[in-house]
């Protein structure tokens, strides 16, 4: 007869193992791939593609991967207001070396299609960022 009790409880245990690891990808609030634009700048009005990683210590990533790619040099969060820093070197199209530093907020932590708000600069100008995590 107890084997009938732990039957009845079998379907809602199955869910639940089911359903946690999917909880569990979520991860680190960095990690995946963000897409969004700049503005507010002439001459760098661009729309932009993240891919982040975490190690479980650092933040690595590339910043448009394809032909054009940055790779990222420094990234830290500050889980304070959760504001993101990320730093990376390029050259324009003339050759010319540029670093470009991008200071941000996550917004809605919660949700898996979070965002990143701030300003994005380089020695060219200074603009606002906004990209959404896919």
């Amino acid at each position: 007869m107890r084997i009938f009790r732990y039957l009845k409880w079998s379907p809602a245990v199955f869910a639940l193992a089911a359903i946690l690891p999917m909880a569990a990808q979520e991860g680190y609030p960095l990690k995946g791939s963000w897409i969004g634009e700049w503005s507010a700048n002439a001459t760098h009005g661009n729309d932009i593609i993240l891919v982040m990683n975490w190690d479980g210590k650092a933040v690595s990533g590339i910043i448009n991967p394809g032909t054009d790619n940055i790779k990222i040099d420094k990234a830290t969060l500050d889980p304070a207001g959760w504001k993101v820093h990320i730093e990376a070197d390029a050259k324009d199209k003339a050759g010319a070396a540029i670093r470009y530093v991008i200071d941000g907020a996550i917004g809605q932590l919660e949700m898996a299609n979070r965002t990143i708000t701030g300003t994005w600069s380089s020695q060219k100008g200074k603009g606002k960022f906004e990209i959404r995590r896919q």
